[in-house]
């Protein structure tokens, strides 16, 4: 049966019970967790949190640097009035990958650690009574994981992460754990796709169940008056006078989805969605038909004691420094954020690049660097990167498409970051992913890549696969620093006209540029490092972005300081932030602030 990855909600047929807190927790590093009975009970067990990234709680460096087997273990108590309906335990992500088991039972294995997966528990679960769910994860790192990196062995067997990806392999249970109960004929999967005309709106819509009993969909407004309504697994529903889902004016209808056998509901599912179309026509970037300029960040997931755990409270704060800094974007680098980012999203009209965490595939644990050199790597001449790590791949994409593709604020798909382009032998598989992509997402939202330092427009094999460039460009800062900027803008410009040379009619994003800038650092004159470079460097950046029309979007790196590996490039973690890590502003902020709230959202129209 088709996994739902349907967002869990109670509705009048459905049930969510929340499994997270306190949970038992072991590092494994012998791997011999399951043969001692661990998915029965962990021994000597820690209390962790769930959800949170694990690293960070230890004082010790073994623990919080551990790579390896590890278990969590929680204990949960079925109703019995739950009986004869689905029992589902649903994972919004587990990294990097999970054996989970139930009562002792193993039942479930997912590859991927920042996509939900559900483990249908029907057949294991004790009612009214005590049941045990534990979790074997794995956070170890290869060439056919996503993302990509190798995994080292220590002379006394110890193991540690070298990731091909410049931010902190942090791991665990680090989003919400739920049970969630569904009749036993059942919504699995609901796919919307918008058509404007005039003042009226469309939604053509299909709805799959697992059984064979009448659909009925209505929508409703804001103010919960009827709007459209139809009947069918398959239907148009046509809203006049229809307010549409806007760049930072959302709208939102909620659609109401039941399964019914005449007047008795069976299943019933509820979703909030805004209607909107995007296209990318010649060098524009269309929503709702209107050409739209990018301005925002790439991001991480990531904050103190937490590391990638799930925070609202901290995604509401970057919601509203976007709000106050004239932000209209953001790119979810370089993994699928949690569902409840895109959400919020939804609500505050934000234009989300949706990434997935195809990130390292480029063999160099500093590629930021040597990208910059020129240097190139042979990746994808890797026969299992060809195989294993493709078929990985396309099965997160399956997953990824299939969770946000009703969501208004997703506009287009991003497929890898900074991959290695300049060897022929990336072709064959980049045809395949954006293939794929195209053919799963019933919207044709524009596709892409951000493109690396040495993916060149001479170099480079794969560009012609994207509906809009992306790249990712440190002109002034790993290329020509400091007062050797007067060259770096000459050697950014270079490459611009390159890019112009070609005339490939299509828009261009910058999805990466920054400067590392350590908050409180003030020099005169400036030096790389002090508040003074980084405004310097972003002056410079912003004269070149403005001299070519076929530029439509600046996302700076980053929005916030966040935490890396350890190394002589790193000082606690990459400092290019906008904001410092516990989000306040650098002096940089506000220089943004004053161009963005100045740039319209169709500049360049």
């Amino acid at each position: 049966m088709k996994q739902s990855m349907l967002y869990p909600r109670t509705t009048r047929t459905r049930r969510v019970a929340d499994l997270c807190g306190m949970w038992d927790f072991r590092f494994d590093p012998q791997g011999c967790g399951e043969s001692e009975g661990w998915q029965n009970g962990i021994p000597d067990a820690l209390k962790m949190v769930v959800p949170a990234s694990f690293n960070d709680f230890f004082t010790d460096k073994q623990s919080r640097e551990y790579t390896g087997d590890f278990w969590y273990s929680t204990k949960f108590i079925v109703p019995a009035e739950w009986k004869g309906g689905h029992v589902d335990l649903r994972f919004d992500a587990a990294t990097h990958r999970a054996d989970v088991f139930v009562n002792g039972r193993k039942l479930a294995f997912h590859e991927g650690g920042f996509l939900p997966f559900t483990v249908r528990i029907d057949d294991a679960v004790k009612w009214n009574e005590e049941n045990i769910v534990s979790v074997r994860l794995n956070n170890e790192l290869s060439h056919q994981t996503l993302p990509a990196g190798t995994t080292r062995t220590f002379s006394d067997g110890t193991k540690i992460s070298k990731p091909y990806f410049d931010f902190f392999n942090y791991a665990g249970l680090q989003r919400p754990v739920r049970l969630v109960v569904t009749p036993q004929e059942e919504i699995l999967d609901f796919t919307v796709n918008h058509k404007i005309s005039g003042a009226g709106a469309q939604t053509d819509y299909e709805v799959e169940t697992s059984g064979n009993h009448d659909v009925h969909v209505s929508v409703f407004d804001e103010d919960g008056n009827l709007a459209a309504e139809c009947d069918g697994k398959r239907g148009a529903l046509k809203i006049d006078n229809a307010r549409l889902w806007n760049v930072l004016d959302a709208y939102l209808y909620t659609f109401c989805i039941t399964i019914h056998d005449g007047g008795e509901i069976i299943d019933e599912y509820i979703e909030q969605i805004g209607i909107r179309t995007v296209e990318v026509r010649g060098t524009d970037i269309l929503v709702n038909g209107k050409s739209v300029y990018l301005k925002g960040f790439g991001k991480h997931e990531d904050f103190f004691v937490r590391g990638r755990g799930l925070d609202l409270a901290v995604a509401k704060r970057d919601f509203e420094l976007m709000k106050w800094i004239g932000a209209n974007s953001f790119r979810t680098s370089h993994y699928p954020y949690s569902e409840e980012i895109l959400q919020m999203a939804d609500r505050e009209g934000f234009l989300v690049i949706d990434e997935i965490a195809a990130v390292g595939f480029f063999a160099s644990i500093l590629n930021f660097m040597e990208a910059s050199t020129g240097k190139t790597s042979a990746f994808f001449d890797d026969e299992a990167v060809q195989t294993k790590t493709k078929e990985n791949h396309k099965a997160a994409l399956r997953e990824l498409i299939q969770r946000d593709k009703n969501h208004a604020c997703v506009i287009a798909w991003s497929l890898l970051n900074e991959p290695e382009t300049t060897n022929e032998a990336a072709v064959p598989y980049f045809h395949e992913i954006f293939s794929l992509a195209h053919e799963l997402d019933v919207q044709k939202r524009p596709r892409t890549f951000a493109l690396i330092m040495n993916s060149m427009p001479d170099t480079c094999k794969c560009y012609s696969f994207c509906d809009f460039i992306s790249l990712n460009r440190y002109y002034g800062w790993y290329m020509s620093g400091g007062y050797e900027i007067r060259d770096a803008k000459e050697k950014f410009i270079a490459e611009m006209n390159a890019w112009r040379d070609l005339k490939l009619d299509k828009p261009f994003i910058f999805t990466e540029f920054g400067a590392d800038t350590a908050a409180g650092m003030h020099k005169l004159p400036s030096v790389m490092w002090s508040e003074e470079y980084q405004e310097e460097y972003l002056k410079m950046q912003f004269e070149v972005f403005d001299s070519y029309d076929f530029v439509k979007g600046e996302q700076i790196w980053n929005f916030a300081d966040f935490q890396t590996v350890e190394g002589i490039m790193r000082v606690d973690g990459n400092k290019k932030g906008v904001f410092t890590r516990d989000r306040q502003p650098k002096a940089a902020a506000y220089m943004l602030r004053r161009r963005w709230e100045n740039l319209k959202t169709d500049y360049k129209s």
